[in-house]
């Protein structure tokens, strides 16, 4: 229905989530912060189907949990500086391009033969690692 008035719309935040946790997981506060196929939160893993949402704000234990017994603040709309990849470094020629999770802390270049969900964008490299976007 088309509006014939103003409207009072809710709004949000969207920087910091609040994200059900997948069950048998802990996230740790720092780490590459992930959504799964079913909607919960995850640690980044080298696997695949994983959409990498940002950084977790907190560590939060479900290991013994069903999914979403507890909920987990993920950080997004930023850019994370994660460790490069020793065995799969991104490199300058990456820069604007999507990377790779190679696990919780740990960006890698390729998708490891279709073996590792994609990160966000590179934008950025320096000594510390590899500045990537949410």
């Amino acid at each position: 229905m088309a509006l014939t008035e103003d409207r009072n719309t809710p709004h949000q935040d969207g920087e910091i989530l609040n994200v059900p946790i997948a069950a048998g997981v802990i996230c740790f506060a720092g780490g590459i912060a992930c959504i799964n196929a079913a909607g919960f939160a995850v640690p980044g893993t080298a696997t695949t189907g994983l959409t990498y949402i940002g950084r977790f704000e907190e560590r939060v234990d479900n290991h013994l949990g069903d999914d979403a017994a507890i909920t987990i603040k993920i950080r997004r709309k930023k850019a994370f500086l994660w460790a490069n990849s020793s065995t799969d470094a991104v490199t300058q020629s990456a820069l604007g391009k999507v990377c790779y999770i190679e696990d919780g802390e740990t960006v890698s270049l390729t998708d490891g033969s279709s073996s590792r969900s994609a990160a966000g964008m590179v934008i950025g490299l320096d000594a510390d690692g590899v500045w990537v976007e949410s």
